[in-house]
């Protein structure tokens, strides 16, 4: 059965007085991007032990880390749809649930030992030399679906946010969202040291622990959450009337041709999936080769290393929550164009510039600290990008951010292999630092081709550039 989109109901019989339950949705999301970070930082960190265990070499753990991206980005815009029609209370949760089994799947992927002694008609090689194959594509499986299964997450939170959350507060409210998914992220690495070397947990334990914090968010938000804020008891008349103020009134949602072709030869479409290539090829190669990159190139132990992993993204913290506030601010003084196009334009290039510098750096830690100004500053524009997604669809803002992530984690697909490859055969670990400059740089020059004041679906604004009711 469809989830309708509701028009708010009831006003005058809800209680007066300021009510903030929109910030219990921000709460959640947060909450959900920090759980999927955790999930997905984990097995960077891990990685040599991993290898170890199972015997792989590092394309091959690259080929098991692009698994997980390949579902990703097959799977996000169908899960973005269903969310559509079935409303993200119901899809978050099977999201969550279904990616918490997954991380303890991870943590049951049977050893080369495993396989030829207690399956020895599937591996019959003396000494398991034909059994790391068996524990390598039962990684890549549950990997993929692991991907599959999370598949859908962030345009979920964005089609959340549209329904909840005021024009207004929309650049905070995707800052707080990703300042959540990168501080969990950027605190993995150490805490994922601090599991494996104190308190001496093998990484299938890591992950099962990991995997059951999921079940919690999902409970909780299964029970709190409606998918639209005049649903909700604890919401009331002027809260309500806050958010629908400057909100899209509802439109059909169809699938069809017409629907796909309005969608992607729109203007938009092209500049905002292009410019967000290099945000989530970045972001994929931080929680893949990061630590590696790390171990190998700038030779540091353990303790420092696991700072110097966690370092951009817990950078990018910063940049997440000012870069909200800063697109809320800009839009709201300069107008919408400056305060996403302008600012994402801007962030772009000194990425690309900080990238660069980092690496030609000969110094460790110039190295470090300008690779993370570098993934800070892309981080600093995701405020804007999504609030541009919201901008420019309303209520479809499921399906263009499933667009937009799509593209995205197409390239995060590519991202640990040609990071392995370049490094491999066109110069050492420099070489995956000056193709991230260079996605930047087209980032930069995308950014100036989106103008978030033109709605793929020709929805009404305003002179600000705001959405109208009529």
């Amino acid at each position: 059965m469809t989830t309708p989109i509701l028009e708010p109901v009831g006003l005058g019989t809800r209680r007066a007085g300021p009510t903030h339950a929109r910030f219990g949705v921000m709460a959640f999301i947060v909450g959900l991007a920090a759980v999927t970070y955790l999930d997905r930082a984990c097995i960077s960190t891990l990685a040599p032990q991993i290898q170890n265990d199972l015997n792989l070499d590092k394309p091959q753990m690259s080929l098991v880390f692009s698994s997980f991206a390949i579902a990703y980005a097959i799977f996000e815009i169908p899960t973005a749809w269903w969310a559509q029609k079935r409303g993200t209370r119901r899809v978050l949760s099977r999201i969550v649930l279904w990616w918490s089994v997954l991380t303890l799947a991870t943590a049951a992927v049977v050893t080369p030992w495993g396989v030829t002694n207690w399956f020895p008609k599937l591996a019959p090689a003396v000494n398991g030399g034909a059994a790391w194959m068996i524990s390598f594509w039962v990684m890549m499986t549950v990997r993929f679906l692991f991907g599959l299964g999370e598949a859908g997450a962030w345009p979920c939170a964005a089609a959340s946010y549209a329904r909840w959350i005021p024009a207004k507060e929309r650049g905070i409210a995707q800052g707080l969202l990703f300042a959540g998914a990168h501080i969990s992220g950027g605190l993995t690495p150490l805490l994922v040291i601090f599991l494996r070397d104190h308190a001496h947990m093998n990484w299938r334990a890591i992950f099962v622990l990991f995997g059951m914090v999921g079940f919690v968010w999902a409970g909780g938000w299964y029970w709190w959450f409606r998918d639209d804020p005049s649903e909700h008891k604890g919401v009331g008349a002027e809260e309500l009337a806050l958010i629908v103020e400057q909100r899209r009134p509802p439109t059909a949602h169809t699938a069809g041709w017409a629907y796909w072709v309005k969608l992607m030869t729109h203007r938009n479409t092209l500049p905002l999936c292009l410019m967000y290539i290099g945000n989530s090829y970045a972001y994929f190669f931080c929680i893949t080769w990061l630590p590696t990159y790390v171990k190998e190139k700038h030779h540091m132990a353990d303790a420092m290393l696991g700072i110097a992993a966690g370092l951009p993204l817990c950078l990018s913290v910063v940049g997440d929550i000012f870069g909200g506030l800063t697109t809320d601010w800009m839009s709201k003084k300069f107008g919408l164009w400056i305060g996403r196009s302008g600012l994402g334009a801007a962030m772009y290039a000194v990425a690309a510039v900080s990238m660069t510098i980092a690496a030609l750096a000969g110094e460790p830690w110039v190295a470090i600290g300008f690779l993370s100004l570098a993934v800070a500053s892309v981080m600093f524009t995701l405020g804007a990008a999504w609030s541009t997604v919201i901008d420019v669809s309303g209520h479809h803002t499921g399906m263009v951010g499933a667009v937009m992530n799509t593209a995205g984690n197409t390239a995060a697909i590519f991202s640990p292999i040609v990071a392995i490859y370049v490094k491999d055969n066109w110069g050492g670990w420099n070489s995956p630092l000056f193709v991230m400059a260079a996605l930047f740089g087209l980032g930069a020059v995308s950014w100036l081709f989106i103008d978030p004041t033109k709605p793929i679906f020709d929805e009404p604004k305003d002179a600000a550039g705001f959405e109208v009711i009529q």
